[in-house]
């Protein structure tokens, strides 16, 4: 079945509801010499929000916070209806260590400087958006906690963090009465799925939203590579994903197959990618990061892809990963045997 972007999906175990595919406002602004400028970013924009899209997501740091700002003009007249999420704990002021992390006082600057590019009073959604491993858990639950006491912020969430760190986090809110997170946010596409040993699981059962950034691995799965183009020598040394190690033999197999079900059916390669990621189990919302109003739209032409069960098991075949351990030892067939035997028994229920 198709989607739109205004068949809106439950935000975790929240009353809020956001669309299937996030608006990545990364690309607004050009300071980091591939994004969108103003008009660009204005169009892109425009066309979200006109076709039903919701949720946008942005960061306290994302191109030196030019995308906050010309979000923050977009939005006028259109707050209310809009579900505006912002991240913390990137380094705001190269020098001041307490212009980042985890801690309260990098929380409290960062929300200030968020509410005001962003013209609003309040935050939809506040991520934590990179685990520092030194600041006290309390600390960071107090804090945000304390933000959505004040009205500043609506709901908090978690990035790139530990699972363990989630649900220690996780627990130790609810036990404290204190605001409970309702989204992580993790990298998650056909090339990265680690996720699914701990992250998503722990997420589904703590009532957490995924939110998925990266979902077509920084370009990888669009088309752009594969194993009978291989990136020529001399371009080599300037590409992104092959400086960080993304166009391996493994990944351009996958990026293959996802090629020839395009083809199948006349779509692109970044239509299915994110098809997929769409409808895996316990997905909320994909971010789609275009810097043009034509990759954006053919972004959203994923909203319509339908796949059989012979494309979806091709593409879990190729891009599956090792579970590790305990997962694999606990999912076999001998560990079926010693805890269920021959029983009978409806796991559906």
């Amino acid at each position: 079945m198709s989607l739109t972007l205004d068949t809106y999906r439950r935000l975790g175990h929240s009353g809020l509801w956001v669309s299937p595919l996030a608006l990545g406002a990364a690309t607004f602004g050009n300071e980091w010499g591939w994004g969108a400028g103003q008009d660009d970013a204005r169009r892109l924009f425009d066309l979200y929000v006109e076709r039903g899209g919701n949720f946008i997501d942005t960061a306290v740091t994302y191109t030196e916070g030019s995308s906050e700002r010309m979000l923050g003009e977009f939005a006028k007249g259109r707050r209310e209806s809009l579900v505006l999420a912002t991240k913390y704990t990137t380094l705001r002021t190269p020098g001041d260590p307490n212009s980042g992390g985890a801690g309260r006082k990098s929380l409290t600057g960062a929300v200030e400087t968020s509410l005001r590019r962003l013209g609003t009073d309040y935050l939809d959604l506040l991520y934590l958006h990179v685990w520092d491993f030194t600041t006290p858990v309390e600390e960071i639950l107090r804090g945000l906690d304390d933000l959505v006491r004040q009205g500043k912020v609506l709901h908090v969430a978690i990035s790139n963090t530990p699972a363990w760190q989630v649900s220690r986090m996780q627990a130790i809110a609810g036990l404290r009465g204190w605001a409970p997170l309702v989204a992580l946010q993790l990298e998650y596409n056909l090339l990265e799925r680690t996720g699914e040993r701990d992250l998503i699981p722990m997420a589904r059962e703590m009532g957490l939203a995924t939110v998925l950034w990266s979902p077509l691995a920084g370009g990888v799965l669009t088309g752009k590579y594969s194993r009978r183009n291989p990136v020529p020598a001399d371009s080599a040394r300037g590409d992104f994903n092959v400086a960080l190690g993304g166009v391996t033999d493994r990944n351009l197999a996958i990026a293959d197959v996802v090629t020839e079900i395009a083809a199948e059916l006349g779509r692109t390669p970044a239509q299915v990618a994110l098809a997929w990621a769409l409808g895996r189990p316990g997905v909320t919302a994909p971010i789609i990061g275009a810097r043009t109003p034509a990759q954006l739209l053919e972004n959203l032409g994923a909203l319509e892809v339908v796949m059989d069960s012979a494309q979806l098991a091709r593409l879990d075949e190729v891009s599956a990963v090792d579970l590790g351990f305990p997962h694999a030892m606990l999912a076999g067939e001998h560990i079926r045997m010693q805890t269920r035997g021959d029983l009978k028994l409806d796991l559906t229920r």
